[in-house]
């Protein structure tokens, strides 16, 4: 698995929109269910195990926003994972990072935690204040079945060193991972094609990403509204994409400003089994994870 990078300053004169004759509709609104994980950390989560399929190869997708230190303090003290990615992305706040691969880093406002479990880690996320606003997001990324017992890979990625520019349009695109106007993202995967995009629109305005037919693609707005083939899209709610034939791309609207995420993905069409935070192809290999952790085996030399 590879990553790039490049550096692309937004004060560059505004790109010209790409082309897209035919958007993709709105096939559901999904609001999210409050849920709490780690040591009591509240979040919503918007991406669950039943919308795996229909998602693939996303896994799951976690907001978290609020004040009130008492919401986040307890951060995510150690868990293990294996067989799939997690994609942490900061808005507001500070999380330290550290694992039993020997990483550590800390994420920071607009910056992006990428990390490869593969066939096992063990990490913690730890809020590094103690008031103020925390608000981001955590995608689970699925590995195909020969990567899923792949040695563990981490990167931590800057805010400055995520590539954006501006569109013609005025709207302002933060490249997290794959290709959006001729700008490659921070990382590429050749496996899943992950397209993960942070839109940003000052005022009303369009911006057009083209996708190919197969990938399944979805919407959440953080802030404002969005319109998309007619649908409204109201903030904190995810709009998946149709699959239609014919329809090149997505076009997303908005009627003043607005924050909106834009992630799309080629599925992997292989069998997902999860038990909690191990994600393999089948029961067996869960069992086996299972048993890996319980051993210690998840840490250098395993």
């Amino acid at each position: 698995m590879s990553d790039q990078a490049i550096s692309v300053t937004s004060d560059i004169p505004g790109i010209k929109g790409a082309i897209v004759r035919h958007s993709r509709t709105v096939e559901r609104l999904i609001k999210g269910v409050a849920a709490t994980d780690g040591d009591g950390v509240k979040l919503t989560r918007v991406l669950t195990q039943p919308l795996q399929r229909r998602l693939d190869p996303f896994l799951m997708l976690d907001a978290f926003g609020t004040d009130d230190p008492q919401d986040y303090i307890g951060g995510f003290p150690d868990h293990p994972h294996r067989g799939f990615e997690t994609v942490t992305y900061m808005i507001a706040g500070r999380l330290r990072h550290r694992d039993s691969a020997g990483n550590e880093g800390l994420l920071e406002n607009g910056g992006v935690q990428w990390m490869t479990a593969g066939r096992g880690v063990i990490h913690s996320e730890l809020p590094e204040q103690q008031d103020g606003r925390m608000e981001g997001f955590q995608l689970w990324l699925n590995l195909p079945a020969r990567d899923k017992m792949s040695a563990p890979w981490y990167r931590d990625i800057a805010s400055g060193s995520i590539p954006e520019f501006r569109t013609e349009e005025g709207v302002t695109a933060r490249v997290i991972a794959g290709q959006s106007h001729g700008v490659a993202g921070a990382v590429q995967r050749e496996a899943t094609q992950p397209l993960y995009l942070d839109l940003h629109f000052d005022a009303a305005g369009s911006f057009a990403q083209p996708l190919p037919a197969g990938h399944n693609a979805f919407v959440y707005v953080c802030r404002g509204e969005a319109d998309i083939g007619g649908s409204t899209v109201p903030a904190q709610s995810m709009a998946i994409l149709k699959n239609e034939a014919g329809a090149d791309g997505v076009t997303i609207k908005t009627g003043g400003a607005a924050r909106v995420l834009l992630i799309a993905g080629q599925p992997l069409n292989e069998p997902i089994a999860q038990y909690g935070p191990f994600v393999m192809n089948t029961n067996q290999e869960i069992f086996q994870a299972v048993a890996d952790f319980q051993a210690g085996r998840f840490a250098p030399g395993q």
